[in-house]
């Protein structure tokens, strides 16, 4: 009886110890995938901002901003790099992923200089982020919308410490330069040989031409071209496979 009893109990230790769990313990995902959901903001917009209000306020409170997304890399780490030209509120800032925390992290530079840092999660193409400010402890949010591939939307809200409702203060809506608002063809064109986002600009290697996303692709192609060119051709391949077995189905 004793035998058995201890049998018992080193096969539950085993189970129960860290290494036992490692099996049902998703693998974590690198910066660069768990980035791409936000491929799409990768290039330059032109955004028209609104103050919240009566609608008096409102027309006499628009500006104008643009807005520039693009990769950056550094050995294995990656991250979004934004750029804000006459941007009322912010001047620049950089989106990170943070593995440990499985969260994102905007931190932004405001016109004063000032370093504004958000955290949040992205749920069904929305990205709340939200920060606490020392001074007045109200919670700051940023909500980034994202609608469609030429079109999205940001908005700032802040609640008031012991406060159950927030208050929207201004939204800026944003379509993407060189994109119509509504796509006229289907076709799935070629991708950023890089992040797969879109191919905004050639780049030739050996006498074949691929197309990058922005610069930090680009110099990020230029460290690498091999290794990046091989998981773009065995992407292609999966998803041509993919297709083909999807036409055999229908």
């Amino acid at each position: 009886m004793r035998y058995a009893a201890k049998v018992l109990a080193m096969s539950l230790l085993a189970v129960l110890t860290p290494a036992g769990f490692a099996a049902d313990k998703p693998a974590q995902r690198t910066a660069r995938e768990a980035l791409k959901p936000f491929n799409d903001l990768i290039g330059t917009w032109k955004a028209i901002g609104q103050p919240e209000g009566k609608l008096e306020d409102k027309r006499k409170g628009l500006w104008e901003e643009s807005i520039n997304w693009e990769w950056q890399f550094k050995d294995n780490d990656a991250w979004l790099k934004v750029t804000f030209d006459k941007g009322k509120y912010f001047a620049a800032g950089t989106l990170r992923y943070l593995p440990d925390k499985d969260c994102y992290q905007l931190a932004l530079t405001t016109a004063e200089q000032q370093t504004l840092v958000f955290t949040g999660r992205l749920k069904e193409h929305r990205l709340l982020l939200e920060r606490q400010d020392e001074k007045t402890k109200e919670t700051q949010r940023l909500v980034v919308s994202l609608l469609q591939d030429n079109r999205y939307l940001y908005h700032y809200e802040v609640q008031p410490e012991n406060r159950t409702l927030s208050r929207k203060v201004y939204v800026v809506g944003a379509t993407k330069e060189g994109k119509p608002l509504v796509e006229t063809s289907a076709e799935i064109g070629p991708f950023c040989v890089v992040s797969y986002g879109p191919p905004l600009t050639p780049i030739t290697y050996k006498g074949k031409t691929y197309y990058i996303c922005c610069g930090g692709c680009r110099d990020e192609f230029r460290r690498e071209p091999e290794k990046y060119i091989q998981e773009y051709e065995e992407l292609l391949a999966k998803m041509a496979k993919e297709r083909a077995e999807k036409n055999k189905k229908q």
